[in-house]
């Protein structure tokens, strides 16, 4: 059920509906628009008695929503969700294109620093770099933990990048809320909801990747655990699919992009790297994820991808970075949409200062 509320409601009519659904036994969840607030209903087994929220003071309709998610449906809020970072410019959503770029793990303070400096430079505002890393051998390289994480926490302090990294259980999920902006929810855990729910108790946004084989509702039901916590910023990942082609490591599925705005108001971005597993598939699939209307990009940018310790065959160099985010930039001006510039070697010289 939904709770559309009149367009000069008060705060206090809002916050006496809320008080109202909660004392029926439900969850309330007010979702403020740019004409009105929508309150999503949720823990109810079948109907709610319209009749006790009807008659509020401030309610315009109640309605009932027929889809399996509602907190990620359109039908809860019309206006696009835009995440935005105190204290920065940076933000997911809107007209401006999410930028993040970086290593696909932490492997040295040297190794993120000279990444971070290029990708910052190059116009980026988000650092990713991966702290604990579910890899599909035992063996192969695990990430450096903790670590990692106060490694990534000096990045954003010496070059004002926001932080996206990944938890990969509960544990990791303590540390990455307590070091990170963004807390990403990877691929092989997409439908772990033990791990959604409890992201979704944190207060930080949280990106989340499309499983290796999920449909467009299976992604958007996965979406919709992490919100009925009580967490409403969350981000999505087209990351690519699992299909019987062998030219890429994934196929990269672009359709679920205008797909995903169609149904939700959550921002939804693309991973090329993930999506192609090819350095050279990269910039052309990435040209075509802001011409389809993505709301940003995830890149991994290695300065020495031959000696990554992870995913170096999909890495692309800082300078393919850079030829990336011009060509990207002249894309998105034709969707009156913009990516953002570099900053200044003054600039980030300054923030050392700081």
């Amino acid at each position: 059920m939904l709770v559309v509320m009149k367009a000069l409601a008060t705060q206090e009519e809002i916050q006496a509906v809320c008080d109202r659904i909660e004392s029926l036994g439900f969850r309330a969840h007010p979702l403020p628009g740019a004409q009105r607030t929508a309150i999503g209903i949720t823990g109810n087994q079948g109907e709610v008695d319209r009749g006790n929220l009807e008659e509020m003071s401030g309610v315009a309709e109640v309605i009932r929503v027929s889809k399996p998610y509602k907190l990620v449906s359109r039908d809860v809020k019309e206006d696009d969700t835009v995440i935005r970072f105190p204290g920065t410019s940076a933000s997911i959503g809107g007209a401006s294109l999410a930028i993040i770029a970086g290593p696909c793990s932490i492997e040295s303070r040297e190794q993120a620093f000279a990444i971070a400096e290029q990708v910052a430079l190059a116009g980026a505002q988000f650092f990713r770099g991966g702290a604990y890393k579910p890899r599909t051998s035992p063996y192969a390289f695990q990430g450096l933990g903790e670590e990692a994480l106060k490694i990534m926490a000096e990045v954003r302090d010496r070059f004002g990048l926001r932080i996206v990294t990944e938890a990969i259980d509960h544990e990791a999920l303590e540390l990455v809320a307590e070091y990170a902006d963004v807390i990403q929810i990877g691929a092989r855990n997409m439908q772990n909801f033990s791990l959604l729910k409890a992201a979704g108790r944190k207060r930080k946004p949280v990106l989340l990747k499309r499983g290796l084989a999920a449909t467009l509702d299976e992604f958007l039901m996965a979406a919709e655990y992490i919100m009925s916590e009580g967490n409403y910023e969350v981000i999505l990942c087209e990351r690519g699919v699992r299909t019987f082609a062998d030219h890429t490591r994934n196929t990269l599925d672009l359709s679920i992009v205008p797909a995903v705005q169609r149904l939700s108001h959550l921002p939804i971005l693309v991973d090329p790297s993930h999506g192609t597993g090819k350095r050279n598939k990269v910039l052309p699939l990435a040209r075509a994820a802001v011409a389809v209307g993505a709301d940003g990009l995830i890149i991994e940018v290695h300065h020495q991808p031959d000696r990554a310790l992870s995913d170096g065959a999909q890495s692309i160099y800082p300078e393919q970075f850079a030829q990336l985010m011009d060509e990207c930039s002249r894309i998105a001006a034709v969707l009156h949409r913009s990516v953002p510039h570099g900053i200044q070697l003054e600039q980030t010289a300054g923030l050392a200062a700081h």
